[in-house]
């Protein structure tokens, strides 16, 4: 089965280097040929060889594409520009620390993660109340096409109700499966050091036999690897300084350090 692995920007929250520092980084971590689907808004500066399509037109609103990420529901159409095969989306914010093959490999229709307390050190991911995430799933291209084609009977009833389309994939897709606990992990659950002591000592580096380290809203990647000294966080975490693992993950990668 082809792998393919996809992504999504629009907007001006991410930049070029966002995209080729994530090709880049799947190219070092994916044994197995694959391709890499960047959908977009703007595709200058991209790497030329990420393949690149237009996001498509699913029937958000304006206030879709601000609040949620509603146009990721787009990745589960029945046709999508012909692609075929196994897809694992990975979001933006995100650094590969690991090999992705393992995340082909698991045979499930729906693999997501469990954004829950589950998702912490010790956790048990699809235990208790589960709440699926939407930043790093892998899907078989085609096969949750009811995902979509549910939500276009009404776009904004589904989002009057629910808000996230991470809350709407969990209650739309066919089945759910977590990935294992120490794969796909958050910055701010696993790395991140604890309130007063963040101030003096710099994240720890992510675990060895991770794939993924997610960082789900503040701070950005980004904000680890400016090269100005300063605050990176926000009350009551105050991470301070550079963060070297995330600075050599971004330029070992082609990323460039904003000023």
């Amino acid at each position: 089965m082809e792998r393919v692995v996809i992504c999504m920007k629009w907007g001006d929250l991410y930049g070029p280097d966002y995209v080729n520092v994530l090709f880049n980084a799947v190219c070092e971590n994916l044994a197995q040929p694959f391709r890499f689907v960047c959908l977009t808004d703007c595709h200058d500066e991209l790497h030329p060889d990420i393949e690149i399509f237009p996001i498509p037109d699913i029937g958000c609103t304006p206030e879709m594409w601000k609040h949620g990420a509603w146009p990721k529901l787009s990745v589960f159409a029945s046709d999508l520009y012909g692609l075929a095969g196994r897809a694992l989306f990975i979001d933006m914010d995100t650094v590969i620390c690991g090999q992705l093959d393992k995340l082909f490999e698991v045979d499930a229709p729906f693999v997501a993660i469990d954004t829950s307390d589950n998702w912490r050190p010790g956790g048990e991911p699809g235990k208790g109340n589960a709440l699926v995430g939407t930043g790093i799933f892998a899907f078989d291209i085609g096969c949750q096409s009811q995902i979509l084609t549910e939500f276009q009977k009404n776009p904004q009833l589904a989002f009057e109700t629910c808000k996230l389309e991470q809350v709407w994939v969990q209650k739309k897709a066919s089945s759910i499966d977590f990935w294992p606990l120490d794969w796909v992990i958050s910055f701010k659950r696993w790395l991140r050091r604890p309130i007063g002591l963040d101030i003096f000592m710099a994240p720890k580096k992510p675990l060895e036999g991770a794939s993924i380290v997610a960082f789900h809203g503040n701070p950005r990647p980004i904000s680890l690897v400016r090269s100005t000294w300063g605050f990176w966080d926000s009350f009551p975490h105050m991470g301070y300084g550079r963060v070297p693992w995330m600075r050599d993950y971004w330029t070992l990668n082609g990323g460039e350090i904003p000023k």
